[in-house]
């Protein structure tokens, strides 16, 4: 009986992993989170917040369709740029998780999508500081939606930490990384993530990418 309950409990666990793993219609407004392979970076900024379902994310972006082709508005590289969805997949190994808006919020999208457009080619935000005249990726989202809910926060700010969990130690990685740009820590100043982001009580994660 032991051997059947275990059975039964696997041939179920698996049937809904694959029905949330189905493909999904992506639409403008999707935001697509992703643990993305960028190495020491990456981990420090997944070790410090929570993603859905205890998923690890370090970076977004938000599905735009353009000319039958799914593009992913995103603040990469070195700016806000459009990127393919095919392109941006291979940033990472992993499936990326696919957000949408609850209903009630869809007539912000087209006023989010053309605000992040008209921000093509401004500069990508490598001191991770809110409101310095360019943008990291969940910083561009978080504008974007701002500006479509008539200057009312949409998404949530929170204090930023660079320090490693339980400890009052900055990252080795983040040291090296300031000190490369000349740059203090911003330690403890208000931002955003995509972990933060993937919480949020505005929107439901639909489905992965794998």
């Amino acid at each position: 009986m032991k051997l059947k309950s275990k059975l039964l409990y696997l041939l179920i666990a698996f049937s809904l992993s694959s029905a949330f793993a189905q493909k999904v219609d992506l639409q403008d407004g999707d935001l697509i989170f992703q643990d993305m392979d960028c190495g020491p970076l990456c981990d420090a900024i997944e070790a410090v917040t929570e993603g859905y379902n205890n998923n690890n994310f370090s970076h977004m972006g938000m599905v735009y369709h353009k000319n039958d082709t799914v593009y992913i508005i995103e603040a990469a590289g070195n700016a806000v740029r459009l990127t393919t969805l095919e392109k941006f997949s291979e940033n990472t190994s992993k499936p990326m998780y696919i957000g949408r808006l609850k209903e009630e919020y869809n007539n912000l999208i087209p006023s989010a999508i053309s605000f992040s457009l008209q921000q093509m080619g401004v500069p990508y935000d490598d001191e991770y500081v809110y409101d310095n005249g360019s943008y990291y990726c969940s910083e561009l989202i978080y504008d974007a939606f701002l500006f479509a809910n008539s200057g009312k926060p949409f998404f949530r700010l929170y204090p930023m930490t660079y320090k490693q969990p339980n400890t009052n130690e900055f990252f080795p990685a983040w040291v090296d990384y300031y000190k490369s740009i000349g740059k203090t820590i911003p330690e403890g100043l208000l931002g955003c993530n995509p972990g933060g982001m993937s919480v949020s009580n505005k929107i439901e994660i639909i489905g992965v990418i794998e």
